[in-house]
């Protein structure tokens, strides 16, 4: 780590002193520069202090389990694609397929590979998130692969969750199955009639009677509830029944339970198609009428379902951006291909100016959207959630972005074909788009960002005013 403090001086002075400081490392290059907390001179004045401590090189240990996990993608899933594909056509979840590939995946050791907080008496291989990051790049290319491997959404963010919440009893009841991959788990959040961009809004109550929880509403777009594996949701409501939750702050209010999917009065309601794709393991429309569970099944505390909410997001938004690189890879390798060997007016499409233009801003934004993840990996490792909120919103508005901008690019190349199944063009351009709202909308990243600089500029607030030629000092 290089650590450079420059107190206040003169410009001139200062300048050549802050050069005298950077030249001896010119020849070995800069890791990276990031401001810390500025020190302070004995007057009180803010000191520059540059530290270069950011490293995106893959560990040993994350280039060998990428190694195996290349090698068992194309050993083992790209073979079984037609098959997937056979008993997705007939509207069928294919576990006589999927559970011989996990038992292989886990038996390799590559299982569980998201979890940082990983026990040593828990299935799996702890990895950092950072480490973890181009692993679910490489799942990411076919979109059912990471439940091979344990890795799959919602269950990754399940498991974060009540690794981080369950008493000992819910994680012995709920955890410790789907560490095993033996069940599977939903998300149960958003909401069709509230705009669930903006969670203080959800109208689901969930009220104190006695002994129970007593569950009410209506939820949508709720991932992984037609599995057949499924066995609970974590429902996020809303508080009831005490009388003083309006006294509350707004993000006080609402609390996360533990919902069994047999519980009496809940009901799947449909499973949604997205974009005219109506996805195997669902993304369903959930009603709790009245739905009854025993007082231990709320996660946390009554009132910290937003902080629970908070804490799961982070790394999810790395696998989730991750995943989406890695099928803007696949989009890229096959309009580059489409385009080597397809004609036409004499030429090969390689060959016009416009598709090399598309190819190479492809390949661009693909590397700048991956270190920006991996940026974020990096700050969630060494810094925590708070500390990388802004960079997590950053990657879900980029990938999310990213995706559908290569995958148009890839699906003009490929003319109607694109629009076929016979390519997975159509329907990755399709769950781009999904992902500009799933997870929140863009909007709201957007003013996360944007919130994050104001605040920055206000703490240093007229510090940039030398470079302004009205307040510049007369010369001597």
């Amino acid at each position: 780590m290089v650590d450079l403090t420059i107190m206040p001086q003169p410009h001139a002075e200062s300048a050549r002193l802050i050069w005298r400081k950077l030249w001896p490392m010119a020849g070995r290059g800069l890791a990276g520069l990031l401001p810390a907390r500025p020190g302070r001179d004995k007057g009180g004045a803010p000191a520059l202090r540059i530290m270069a401590t950011m490293d995106f090189a893959n560990s040993p240990r994350s280039l060998a389990l990428q190694a195996s996990l290349r090698q068992f993608m194309a050993d083992l899933v790209l073979p079984s694609m037609a098959e997937w594909h056979r008993w997705s056509d007939a509207g069928v979840y294919p576990l006589d397929l999927i559970e011989p590939l996990k038992a292989q995946a886990r038996a390799l050791g590559l299982w569980n590979l998201f979890l940082p907080s990983l026990r040593d008496d828990q299935p799996g291989t702890r990895l950092s998130n950072l480490d973890y990051a181009p692993l679910a790049e490489i799942m990411g290319q076919v979109p059912w692969a990471a439940e091979i491997f344990n890795c799959n959404a919602p269950d990754s963010g399940t498991m974060e969750l009540l690794q981080i919440a369950a008493t000992p009893a819910q994680a012995e009841r709920w955890l410790a199955p789907l560490l095993r991959g033996e069940i599977r788990s939903c998300f149960a959040m958003s909401e069709p009639d509230t705009a669930s961009s903006d969670p203080t809004q959800l109208s689901t109550a969930i009220v104190q009677d006695g002994s129970d929880w007593v569950v009410s509403g209506r939820k949508w777009f709720i991932t992984g509830a037609a599995h057949p594996l499924c066995r609970f949701a974590v429902v996020m409501g809303r508080n009831g029944g005490a009388g003083d939750e309006e006294n509350l702050p707004e993000h006080a209010r609402h609390s996360m339970l533990i919902v069994p999917m047999d519980s009496a009065g809940l009901t799947v309601e449909r499973n949604i198609p997205v974009m005219d794709h109506q996805s195997l393991e669902g993304h369903c429309e959930l009603v709790f009428r009245d739905v009854r569970v025993p007082a231990d099944h709320l996660l946390g505390e009554p009132g910290a379902g937003f902080a629970l909410a908070q804490a799961r997001l982070g790394p999810g938004r790395v696998h989730h951006a991750m995943r989406s690189i890695g099928q803007c890879e696949l989009a890229l390798a096959l309009m580059c291909e489409r385009a080597l060997e397809r004609r036409a007016f004499g030429s090969r499409l390689a060959d016009f100016a416009n598709v090399g233009d598309w190819v190479a801003e492809s390949r661009l934004e693909i590397d700048q959207a991956r270190l920006l993840v991996l940026q974020a990996a990096w700050r969630l490792d060494t810094q925590g959630a708070a500390a990388a909120r802004t960079d997590v919103a950053a990657i879900k508005l980029v990938s999310s972005r990213l995706q559908t901008r290569v995958l148009d690019r890839a699906m003009q190349v490929f003319g109607a074909m694109s629009l076929s199944p016979d390519t997975p063009l159509a329907r990755l351009w399709a769950w781009g788009r999904a992902l500009r709202f799933l997870d929140g909308p863009d909007e709201v990243h957007l003013r996360t960002v944007a919130r994050a600089e104001f605040k920055r500029a206000r703490s240093q607030r007229g510090a940039n005013a030398a470079h302004l030629r009205r307040w510049m000092p007369a010369p001597v």
